[in-house]
Parts: structure tokens; C-alpha cells; sequence
């Protein structure tokens, strides 16, 4: 396993991240994703850690606040040294009881927020604390604000997004540098060999502001896996996220001859072409057997060679789009010109 510098600032995280999103499954949205009780869970957890993961990401409303609860007693019953592990949770969508101010960016359903998370959590600190998404009816100064007390009052390190658009991140971060405030350190968004959208706009400016990407759904919600969907499995009952199926499907059979000459699985081929992104720090991969965790960590073993990078990105290329393919003529114009050509 090896670990990557956490964005600009100093931490240090595993190139997989344990996600709990399977952990729980006792009502709300997420409980067709999550089935896995304590016992289940927690044997996740301890092999996880034993292979060298030191990063794992819930979410409050996941199971409707029980990954939480599930994480934290893991982590208590397997006597984890809390400065070995990075948590990582957020915040913004309802959990509990419901009320007119039970979601959202707001402050107060934020500060709420955090209490809640921490008392499942069985932590006096959150690591990473994100916002789960973007909420128009809050103005984003009075996000930022909120995460920066959380940071000064210690109950929170960094600070993160999640399923933001890249004007939506450099107004947070334009805000936080004009008041001195704690900034956004990295987003956790979607990103697959199939869906590379997160490459037009969101990547150039990660790498411009110093963001760590952290990626949910790296197998496409299991299509990457090259496995049929049955009933039972994930697809089969929650089908998200959305995904061009004649296009994932392209990506499968160019991935297959290569996990086949290195007679490993498609899904492997699929977490090793995201460890090869520039712009990715961590992938988060969830399981619900212990069979996909190892399938999954075994994944940091493979190296592609760069003709097998090219051609996936061949068949996985994006549609050229404006601006993109005015800045891509006016790049090439200016490269021509400093060569003297």
C-alpha cells in the first residue's frame, strides 16, 4: 500500500480508502446499498487496516446515521490507535427525524451535524469532515464559516466537498482565502474509466488549487466488475450511478484481455487505471463479502503499461466539447510559437 500526500497540506493517506456505504441497512435511501451488521462489518474493517488502509469514509446519512455508529464501534472493539486511522465523514442530507432545517449547508444544520456524527462515531475528532453536496439555499460564505469554527473549536481537522462544480469549489476557496479561513482540501466526486466528465472541468482545477480527489463509485456501481448483474447484486436494485451502458461496455471488453494476461479481474484493471491518474489521491472501494475486499486491494499490485493506458483512453475518450477543443487549437498555436515553428 502507498500512501499520498493529502492534497497541499501535510497528511498522508492510503491509495484506497475503506467506504462504509454498505455498512447498516435499517431504513433510508442508502439501506439498498447497506446490509452489513456490526460483526460483517467490522471484519472488513480489521483486514482493511491489516493490508495497510488508513483512510475510511461514511457518511451521516448512510443507513440513516447506523455506518457511523457501525464505523465507530469497529474501530473501538478492534482497539485501533485513533492517530493510525484517518476518518472522514459528512454532512448534508436528513438523517433522524425530519424537519425543515434537518438538511442543507446551513450552519446550524451543519453544527448539528457534527455532533451527531461524533457521538455515533464514538470520536472526539472528525479527520476530514466534507459536505455531502451543494445546497442552493445557503450562501457558501456561510458554509465556509461554519467548517472554519468546527476547525478552531477542534472538532474538526481539514475540511472537504463533495459532488461540487469546479465555480462552485473556487468561490469557497476565493471566500476562505479572503477571510483566512479554513478551505475546501480536497472533493470526493465520481470518477471512473467510463466516466470521465470530471476531466473537463474539475480535474484542471484540482491540480491548480491543490485539491486531493478522493473517488466514490470507481467500478460504476459494479458494471466495471465484468460480471453479469444478478438479482442481489447492487445494480439490480439501485441503479446509480447514471452510466452510458453501450460505453462501460466498450471499457470492459478493452479491459478484459488485460486482467485475462494477468489473470486477474476486470474490476482490478479498472481500480489500477484510476491509481494511474495523475489528479487522483485516494479510491474508495466498498464491499459487502470479504472475497471483493481482497479482490479490490489487490488492485495497488497492478501496474498497466503505457500502451495499455492509451488504449484505454482511446476508447473511453471524452466528446470533444467547447471550450475544450478551442483551448486544446490555441494551446497547440502557442506551443508552435515558442518552438520558433
Amino acid at each position: 500500500m502507498h500512501y499520498r500526500p493529502f492534497g497541499r497540506t501535510g497528511l498522508f493517506v492510503s491509495q484506497l480508502c475503506l467506504g462504509t456505504m454498505t455498512f447498516g441497512g435499517e431504513g433510508g435511501l442508502w439501506s439498498q446499498i447497506g446490509r452489513l451488521q456490526q460483526a460483517e462489518a467490522e471484519r472488513l474493517v480489521g483486514r482493511s487496516l491489516d493490508a495497510g488502509i488508513n483512510f475510511i469514509d461514511t457518511a451521516d446519512v448512510y443507513s440513516d446515521g447506523l455506518s457511523e455508529t457501525i464505523t465507530g464501534q469497529a474501530l473501538k472493539n478492534l482497539k485501533v490507535p485513533r492517530e493510525n486511522v484517518i476518518v472522514a465523514t459528512k454532512v448534508f442530507g436528513e438523517t433522524g427525524r425530519k424537519a425543515a432545517n434537518s438538511r442543507g449547508a446551513s450552519r446550524l444544520h451543519i453544527m448539528d451535524g457534527v455532533k451527531a456524527s461524533l457521538r455515533r462515531l464514538q470520536l472526539n475528532h472528525i479527520d476530514l469532515y466534507q459536505i455531502h453536496g451543494f445546497d442552493p439555499a445557503t450562501p457558501i460564505e456561510e458554509t465556509v464559516r461554519a467548517l472554519d469554527a468546527l476547525v478552531q473549536q477542534g472538532h474538526v481537522r481539514y475540511v472537504g466537498v463533495s459532488n461540487w462544480a469546479a465555480w462552485q469549489i473556487m468561490k469557497a476557496l476565493g471566500i476562505a482565502e479572503r477571510l483566512g479561513l479554513a478551505r475546501f482540501e480536497s472533493l470526493q466526486a465520481y470518477y471512473t474509466v467510463a466516466g470521465r466528465d470530471l476531466e473537463r472541468e474539475l480535474a484542471p482545477m484540482m491540480a491548480s488549487e491543490g485539491l486531493a480527489l478522493m473517488v466514490w463509485s470507481p467500478l460504476a456501481g459494479g458494471l466495471l466488475s465484468g460480471k453479469p448483474i444478478v438479482e442481489g447484486d447492487r445494480r439490480s436494485s439501485f441503479d446509480f450511478p447514471p452510466v452510458d451502458r453501450p460505453r462501460a461496455a466498450v471499457c470492459v471488453d478493452a479491459m478484459r484481455p488485460m486482467a485475462e494476461k494477468r489473470g486477474i479481474s476486470v474490476a482490478q484493471v479498472a481500480l489500477a487505471w484510476l491509481l494511474h491518474q495523475p489528479v487522483v489521491t485516494s479510491v474508495i472501494i466498498g464491499a459487502k463479502r470479504e472475497d471483493q475486499l481482497e479482490d479490490n486491494l489487490a488492485a495497488v499490485g497492478v501496474t498497466l503499461e503505457p500502451a495499455e493506458l492509451a488504449a484505454l483512453a482511446e476508447v473511453s475518450a471524452l466528446p470533444r466539447e467547447y471550450p475544450g477543443w478551442m483551448l486544446e487549437r490555441q494551446g497547440e498555436q502557442r506551443r508552435r510559437q515558442l518552438a520558433g515553428g
